[in-house]
């Protein structure tokens, strides 16, 4: 059995004038001997990141592993942050990024070159089982090597569909926002579909969004709320702020 803890909940959005929002699902597991971070965050999640850690107990020395589902910024360039932790990616990721040149693009390039270098790197295989449970999934579209990882040992299977499914949007239109290849993305969806549907009460935790189960019907139902919201500085007193509660739609 593993222990799951969201420390950071995605979030199914961006920003319209300050490029990438990047808010990106950030899960704690622990079992087995083993602590393990499916996927890490960007530089701007670390103050929650870090309280969060530090709620559940854990030191960053203490992280055994870090499981990437894809190389974009918003979602491994916090592996710096566990000096003892292997690193976990899909080969035809690093090969795709390791060729990418700097450019207006997510890829974060010195931290790419840095995975690349890190001598506790794993490079993962379609259908590779891995640690105690996990089997990768290659999942392409979003980008060329994104894995979907897949837990098996607890009571129910658990997916991590990182930005192959980055929200239920995705999931239930069968089209994606941010591809580099719009029908690798539908094959990439139409396979995790087939994942979750294998064992009732599979639990499916995105990218970026809430984590969630089928219900009767078969369609995607949230586990949890959402939380989200910003505080700006719009008046003349620093002491003064406005808060705007962006966790639901308003009309």
């Amino acid at each position: 059995m593993h222990a799951i803890d969201v420390l950071v909940q995605g979030y199914p959005g961006r920003s319209l004038c300050h490029g990438g929002l990047g808010w990106s699902t950030i899960a704690l597991l622990r079992g087995h001997g083993r602590v393990i971070l499916v996927d890490v965050g960007a530089y701007g999640v670390r103050p929650e990141f870090g309280r969060q850690l530090a709620a559940a107990g854990v030191a960053p020395e203490a992280v055994t592993d870090v499981v990437l589902t894809h190389a974009h910024w918003d979602h491994s360039v916090n592996f710096t942050l566990f000096p003892k932790a292997e690193i976990w990616i899909g080969r035809a990721e690093m090969d795709w990024a390791a060729r990418e040149p700097p450019g207006f693009n997510p890829l974060p390039e010195l931290h790419v070159e840095a995975l690349a270098r890190h001598p506790g790197l794993h490079l993962l295989e379609d259908g590779e089982a891995f640690l105690d449970g996990f089997t990768a999934h290659l999942c392409p579209g979003h980008t060329p090597g994104c894995l979907v990882y897949r837990l098996e040992g607890n009571d129910v299977p658990v997916l991590f569909s990182g930005d192959a499914a980055k929200n239920r949007a995705e999931l239930l239109s069968l089209a994606t926002d941010m591809t580099m290849d719009a029908p690798a993305s539908r094959a990439s969806l139409e396979r995790i579909w087939a994942l979750w549907r294998q064992v009732p009460g599979t639990l499916l935790i995105p990218g970026h969004d809430l984590t969630m189960r089928l219900d009767a019907a078969g369609r995607p139902a949230y586990i949890g709320q959402r939380r989200a919201g910003i505080a700006a500085w719009f008046s003349e007193d620093l002491a003064v702020m406005q808060e705007f509660d962006i966790t639901e739609p308003r009309f």
